[in-house]
Order: structure tokens, then C-alpha cells, then sequence
């Protein structure tokens, strides 16, 4: 039951609609939860995606409407890019049979996985397996959404701390991430002409599942990585969802292009 509420507006209405949609990657847990929780405490509509996990994204649309708002959700696994025509055709049934709409307004690119394995052990296989899920499928996803994303929307990308500094063992991962960094600002540039502002967002260690839940987990860990962060704690996965539905604000209506750092300052 990942459907979620009806359709909050007539399908042919001639006024903007006032409500907005969010279409994210990876919302059933972690990160991606909060960030659709937090949007629609903001009065945001979402579209989430999950891999294999149903119950979950019910949880999240339960959550969502008890908000006030509309979730629904489609599965969609960011490690097969082949898949990303077909989920476009399934977005576009589910945004007209669920909000009477042929768009939405923000794309957030974050479903991911981790890879902690040292430089010279890294296979081919791995290098492409992260690469497929943090970097064509994100670059793919968003080119085949453009035709069903507003004029004036967003796209905001999902990168990581690693990308500025050194984490032993995920050279593979880092890489990818910083590839979406210079890949954002491409695209902010070349959509520029239809005022799609692109920014990618940068979460230090986060306190969640992500990695196996090591920084949540592991006490010895938790407290090295809370050594290393300047306001002397992990983030929580709230302190993403809050920054994300800000992002999406209008209020930073004029950041195109940035790197948005989320970190409580880690390694300054």
C-alpha cells in the first residue's frame, strides 16, 4: 500500500498549483525519511522512491499524512541505470493519478550505498557498481525527469564530506561523490535558461544505518568521529531533513550551483 492520499488538485486546473511535489530517491529510511517528513511539515507533496522495502515507504506515507500532506511512493533501484526510462513513465502515471499534475517541482538525488574498502583491493566490479548507483544513475534520472520538472524547480544532488577529505577505505565512494560535485554545477549551468537552480548537498557523519550504523553504533567510533566535529557530535538524520526542506525553500531561492555543507563542522 505505497499509494498514498488522492488527488489534492483537479487534473486541468488554470492556476499554478499552490502545493508543491518532491520526488526523492531513497526515501523510505534514513536521510531520505526525514528529508520527506521535514518537506512536507513545510506543506510539500513527495513522490519517494524504495528498493525493497515496502513496509517501510508505508511508514513514511503514514507519516507524511499525518502531516497534512501527500506521499506516495514507487520502487526504483538506483543501481540498474537501464531502469531509470521505465521509472520515468511510472512517475508521470503516478503524479497525474495522484496530485492531477503532469509535474513536480524538486528533484532530490539520494538514494546511495557505502563501499569501505582499501585503494588496492577495490575490483572493477566495485568501482562500477558505485559508480552506477552515485553517478549515472543520479546524471541519467535527471536528465529523463527534465521533461516533467517545472520551469523554476530544483535539483539538489547528494554528495559527502569525503569528497574534501580523506576517509580510510572509501576512495571508491569519495570518487563518485566528488564527480556529482562537478556534475552539479554543470548542470546549474546548462539549466539555467529554464531557471532549474542544481545544488548538491554535503552531509558530514551522520548517525544512521548508512555503512552498516557504524557512527551510531559503535561507541569508540562514534566518539572518534564526534572528536573530529567542531560542534562535538555526529549529525542526526533531522539535521539533513531540516537543511534539505530549507535548500528547497525559497529562501535560498538565489544558491545555484553550491555546495552546501552540513557538517557541524567537521575536520575545519
Amino acid at each position: 500500500m505505497v499509494q498514498g492520499g488522492v488527488a489534492a488538485q483537479a487534473r486541468g486546473m488554470t492556476t499554478a498549483p499552490t502545493t508543491k511535489i518532491a520526488v526523492i530517491t531513497g526515501a523510505s529510511r534514513g536521510l531520505g525519511r526525514s528529508m520527506a517528513e521535514h518537506l512536507a511539515a513545510r506543506g510539500w507533496d513527495v513522490v519517494g522512491t524504495y528498493q525493497s522495502r515496502p513496509d517501510a515507504a508505508d511508514e513514511v506515507v503514514e507519516a507524511v499524512r499525518a502531516a497534512g500532506r501527500t506521499a506516495t511512493f514507487l520502487p526504483f533501484d538506483a543501481s540498474d541505470p537501464s531502469s531509470v526510462p521505465a521509472f520515468a513513465g511510472a512517475l508521470r502515471a503516478r503524479l497525474q493519478e495522484t496530485f492531477g499534475r503532469e509535474g513536480f517541482d524538486a528533484l532530490v538525488n539520494n538514494a546511495g550505498v557505502g563501499l569501505s574498502k582499501p585503494y588496492v583491493d577495490t575490483t572493477g566490479a566495485d568501482l562500477d557498481s558505485i559508480l552506477d548507483i552515485h553517478v549515472k544513475t543520479p546524471f541519467l534520472l535527471t536528465q529523463a525527469l527534465l521533461p516533467l520538472l517545472v520551469d523554476g524547480g530544483q535539483v539538489l544532488n547528494v554528495s559527502s564530506g569525503l569528497a574534501t577529505f580523506v576517509g580510510p577505505g572509501m576512495s571508491a565512494y569519495a570518487s563518485a561523490k566528488g564527480a556529482i560535485e562537478v556534475l552539479t554545477r554543470y548542470q546549474a549551468q546548462e539549466l539555467g535558461s529554464r531557471r532549474i537552480r542544481v545544488n548538491v548537498l554535503r552531509p558530514g557523519a551522520i548517525a544512521t544505518d548508512f555503512g552498516g550504523g557504524a557512527v551510531r553504533d559503535n561507541a569508540q567510533y562514534n566518539a572518534a568521529v564526534s572528536a573530529m566535529i567542531a560542534l562535538g557530535r555526529p549529525g542526526e538524520a533531522d539535521d539533513i531533513g531540516a537543511g534539505v526542506a530549507a535548500i528547497l525553500s525559497d529562501d535560498l531561492r538565489w544558491a545555484n550551483g553550491t555546495a552546501i555543507e552540513l557538517s557541524g563542522g567537521q575536520r575545519l
